[in-house]
Order: C-alpha cells, then structure tokens, then sequence
C-alpha cells in the first residue's frame, strides 16, 4: 500500500512538473488587483488547450491559440480581499493566494525613482520605522535589456508583492513606497505598486522600435547595431578584462596600500593639509583634492579624531558625507565601508572594540576613473554613538596620492541605454496587467539634449497608452527638481528645457498632470532625499486625474501682456505670497533675456521689464532657481516656464 501511494504522488509530482498552464512573473502570492475596470488574466498552455480560471466563485474560460497564448478578462471588481485566484488545464493547476483588488500604479524611469527607502530614512526616520501595512503591496522589476525585440515576460523579480514594512521597503522605492501610503490614507483601499526603472538610463532605452524606426531612424539603428550577440560578447569580455587589469595595475602601484596609509600610528605629518570646504558666494565649496583637472587611480585622504573614556570602545554611526567617486573607508587601520560609485552618502558602521580612548585615524582611499577626488559639501560628516553624541568631522584633511593610472580603455558595447532596450525586456511584458495609472520620473540623462525631449516624451506617454490599449490612462510626469550651483544671472540651460518639455507634455496630453518639484531639490545632489514630498504631490496629480477636478496643483499662467514696459501675467490661483518674486526674466525680439523684477499680487504678477518691447518671459528659467519663490495657496510652487508675450501658457 506505502508503494502504491508513493507511485501515486510521484506521478502527480511529474505532472505537476511537466505542467503547461503557465502565467507572467507579474502573477504571484500578495499580487494587488486593479477595482473597477476589466482585469487581464494571460499566460501560456499547449496550443488548443482549454484554460478555466475561478475567481470568486466564478469560472472564465478560454482556449490557447497556435503560440499558446490564451486570455481572460474578468468583470470590474470592487476593492477587497484577499481571495484565491485559480488557473487550471486539463493537465494542470496553479494557485495564487491572498490576492488583494484596489488600485495599481505603475512608476518608472531613472535613478530617482530607484532612489530606496534606506537612501532616505536619515530624512524620516520614525516615519518609516513605525509603518507598517499589509494593504500596500510592492512590486519590483528587474533590470532586463534586449535589443532584438519584446519579451514575453519579465525576470523572475527579487521583490514580488510583498506587503509594507519597513524590512520590506528597505531596499524599494522610496517614491513607490510613499505613494503607496499616500493613496492608501486617500482612498482607504488596497494599493499595489510597480516599480520599473533603471538608474542612469534616457527616454529613448524606454521607447517602442517602431516609434524610434520611424521618427528617430538614427537612434534606432544603434539598437540594430548591437543585434549581433556574439559581438557584444566579445566587447563586453574586453572591457571586464580591461577593467580588471585596471585595477590590478592600480592595487600593485598602490604606495598606499603597500605602506599601510590607514593604520593608526602611520606618520602623515608631511602630508598635504587642505581644507576641503571653503566659502564662495555665501555657499561651502568642495575644492578638487588635486591641482590636476583630471585624475585616475587612487588618491588618500586622512583626519585624527579624538574620542574621550567614556566612547572608547563603543560603536558608533560614521558618515562621511557623499564623496567622489568610489571609496574604501578605514578607521585605525580597518575597512568599515566602501561604495563603488559617487551618488549614495557614506553611511558606515564602526564596530564596538574599534575607537580608541584619544587619537584615533579616520582614513579614506578614494578611486576615480576621471575628474577629480573630492568631498561633496553640504552633507553630513560626523561620528554618531548610540547615546546621541556626536563628533563632527575637521574641514582640515591630510592628503597624499596613491597611485596615478592611465585612463582605463573600454568600448561601447551598447547595454542599458541603448534605443528600446529597456521597453523591450522590462516594460512591454507588463502589459496588459490593469493599472490606475502612471508614472514617469526621468530627464536627468537627457539634459544635454533638451531640445528633443518634448517629442521623446509626447511618444512615450501616447505609446505607452497604445499599448495598454487605454488612449486616456492617468498619467503623472514629474518635472525635474532644481540641481547644481545657483547663479544670479540668465541661463541658457538643457535642464530648464527638459523641464519646459515635461510642462508641456503634461498640458497638451490628455489625462496627465505635472508634479512641479523644482523647490524640493539640492545644489549638491543629483538625488534628492525629500521623496516624501515627492509622492505627496504625484498623489495630489492622481487625486485630481481621478476624482476631483477642483484639486489645485501648481500655480499656472494663463495669460501674459504687455502694458508698456511692464509684462502682466495672470495666474489660474489666488498666489500664497504678496510682493517681491524672483528669478524672473525677459527677453526682447533679439531672445537675450535679462533679469526683471516682478510683484505678485492676488492673482497676478506684474514683470517690469528693462527691456523697451518685451517678447518674451521666463521664470526659474535655470539649473537651480534658488530664489524662485512663487507658490500657490495649496503649497505648490509655480513651474518653470517660457512664454511668448501675448501669447498662451503652452511655451514659445
């Protein structure tokens, strides 16, 4: 009898294991649902199988076609859960459990939106460890690339709907996770969030070939270019090589690492001593660790630290601000922390035993490929016990070179940023999953080519509708924050175009809203920490998308003239401040825009303008508009803008 049932359920073991049905990574436990419009079901069985899925008690049937691709949709369901969806076939059966229905957004473009939960947390802290909800469900794409053409389905992800907490969130999104929240305390009902983006990457990588062989025919031939797989092969091999090489030229050249740069009783006295930070134009200043404009290799850079009896011994917090480019971080002689790149803040634990009653050797290594090593200032530099005290970190650092190395040789071997590559492999399979809409936070790699950004964006926004089949999806754009040093004068700026494109796109494409967060930036990096403020004003652009039209965004002009030498503006929402705004210009028939003063009043702003005939306007027209200070009654600051006078608020 025990061999009769163990040949029984090992038969079913194998059939099970030979099983046919099959649904898209996208299926999984936790999974979140989208309320009230029909619900895509697919996936794949043996041609001309019959395919049932149940779903509350009810069964939808459909019938895999010659590829074996078969569809169902169920009927619009209310917001609940959890329940049980099953997909069975005459040879098999797959059940997915604790399956939530409410609302699906779907975020993606570049590193901002990949910017995680742990990135912030210094910034919230309590806000994220006291949270925890089991109706908010996150979802994470993989990063996937293919050049010869749509995928069918996506990588098996590391994050697959797995409920809010903040070990769970740690590691996601921290604009998905917080919009997640917002929506939630705005809706009451389930949300799911799809996170589909890849640091560093341009429109184009998320752009469709057909668009890209019919509007852009040269950017689409460097995808066809890197069709050859053998050939990517081959340079991807020779760079790994190259960098390999590389770095073992530079750790056997490395006087550093041969002499023990790091250890506590190492005699730096004759070492370089720079302050590293000074002062310019009323802002700290991070100055090049070298004379050279350019530097490769590795370069060192030390401070003593006195640590009194009573944190002797204890571990402590050691932030080191944000450095360029890649480091290897020592106190008294041990490694407590290396990043490989120079955008995350150096965050490192220094273990208990470590610190020394008195002088103690902070010691950094820094490895730069090209540019300069250097701090990045306006970022925190500080030791931090566990009691709260806190040691701050000298301006004043010795320096000495490691070892200089030849730039290192590499080829294009296409990746990640080429044409299409990215919608192919991580944004086509998605669909059709229902969802409530979108989100699309992305330009930073396209700023130095601005100009064209309006028509990548215009196409992305109406293909990605195409392809849901959904012409008027929700559709959120999120206008690039103020970034880089500010100056006092006009400038001519491809960040200031990007952000006019996404202006915009966002007016002339039904259905969409601009997020405007050109206040919640930073001079000195590129990723910004407020991502809570983030999600709060995509979620207000949904809110108004979706149930309120009366919900009030940023401030917009709806009408520029001129009366003498003074250009009047009027703006759709009584403004929160009276008086003196700035950053504002003007511009005669010549376009050289000069810089105005201008007066808000109620609803209006009035532009005196240096120049007799005024033909043009602009506002916060710059990398970062520091003193742009219009803002509406809600809160939202005005958008950056250029406007013809006498014309309308959709631009030149």
């Amino acid at each position: 009898m025990k061999k009769i049932f163990f040949l029984f359920f090992a038969l079913v073991g194998a059939l099970m294991a030979d099983a046919k049905v099959q649904l898209p990574q996208m299926f999984q436990n936790g999974m979140v649902l989208q309320r009230g419009k029909p619900i895509p079901v697919w996936g794949t069985a043996d041609a001309g199988e019959r395919v049932s899925v149940l779903f509350k008690k009810k069964v939808y049937e459909a019938t895999a076609d010659a590829q074996g691709r078969w569809q169902v949709l169920l009927p619009k369901q209310k917001a609940g859960g959890p329940y049980t969806l099953q997909i069975s076939s005459p040879g098999s059966q797959l059940e997915i459990v604790d399956v939530l229905v409410g609302d699906v957004w779907l975020c993606s473009g570049q590193s901002n939106i990949d910017v995680t939960v742990e990135r912030v947390y210094p910034q919230y802290g309590q806000v994220i460890d006291d949270y925890s909800n089991d109706q908010i469900r996150m979802f994470r794409v993989l990063t996937d690339t293919d050049t010869h053409g749509p995928k069918s389905d996506i990588k098996a992800p590391s994050i697959n709907w797995k409920p809010v907490n903040r070990e769970n969130a740690w590691l996601f999104s921290a604009v998905g996770y917080f919009l997640g929240r917002e929506m939630f305390e705005k809706t009451g009902v389930p949300q799911g969030i799809i996170v589909n983006s890849v640091g560093g990457t341009p429109i184009q990588a998320w752009l469709d070939a057909d668009t890209l062989r019919q509007q852009h025919p040269r950017e689409y031939q460097r995808t066809v270019f890197f069709q050859d797989d053998a050939m990517v092969r081959s340079m991807q091999q020779a760079n790994m090589a190259a960098q390999n090489r590389w770095q073992q030229m530079l750790t056997e050249t490395d006087l550093g690492l041969a002499d023990n740069y790091s250890a506590l009783d190492y005699d730096d006295s004759q070492w370089q001593l720079m302050t590293v930070f000074g002062m310019q134009n009323g802002r700290p200043q991070s100055r090049n660790l070298t004379k050279d404009f350019r530097y490769n290799g590795s370069f060192w850079a030390r401070q003593h630290i006195r640590v009194d009896a009573a944190h002797a011994g204890q571990k402590a917090r050691l932030l080191v601000g944000t450095l360029f480019d890649a480091d290897q971080t020592y106190v008294n002689g041990r490694q407590v922390g290396s990043t490989g790149y120079q955008y995350p803040p150096r965050r490192y634990t220094i273990p208990e035993g470590l610190l020394v009653q008195g002088d103690n050797a902070l010691t950094v290594r820094f490895v730069t490929k090209g540019g300069a090593p250097h701090f990045i200032p306006e970022k925190p530099y500080k030791l931090i016990f566990d009691d709260g005290t806190e040691i701050l970190l000298s301006e004043e650092w010795r320096l000495h070179e490691g070892a200089r190395m030849p730039q290192c040789p590499g080829v294009d071997a296409g990746g990640q940023n080429l044409p299409s590559v990215l919608y192919n492999a991580m944004h086509y399979p998605l669909a059709p999953y229902a969802l409530s809409g979108m989100v699309w936070y992305q330009g930073e790699s396209n700023t130095g080519e601005g100009a064209a950004y309006k028509q990548y964006l215009t196409e992305l926004v109406t293909g990605w509708r195409q392809l849901w089949q959904e012409p008027d999806m929700p559709f959120v754009v999120v206008q690039l924050a103020n970034f880089m040093e500010p100056t006092d004068q006009p400038q001519e700026t491809g960040w200031s175009q990007v952000r006019e494109a996404q202006r915009l796109v966002a007016k002339e494409q039904p259905n969409a809203e601009l997020a405007c967060i050109i206040d919640l930036g930073e001079a000195v990096d590129i990723h910004p920490l407020r991502k809570k403020e983030v999600a709060q004003r995509i979620a207000q652009g949904f809110e108004r998308l979706l149930w309120d039209k009366k919900v009030l965004l940023s401030p917009e002009v709806t009408a520029a003239v001129a009366e003498g030498n003074k250009v009047v503006l009027s703006v759709d929402q009584p403004l929160s401040i009276e008086g003196a705004v700035y950053e504002f210009e003007v511009a005669g028939s010549d376009g050289r825009f000069v810089n105005a003063e201008a007066v808000a009043q109620g609803n209006q702003i009035v532009v005196t303008s240096p120049v007799a005939a005024p033909a043009r306007v602009r506002y916060a027209w710059k990398n970062n508009p520091a003193r742009a200070n219009v803002f509406g009654k809600n809160g939202w600051p005005m958008s950056p803008f250029q406007l013809q006078v006498g014309g309308s608020n959709r631009g030149d």
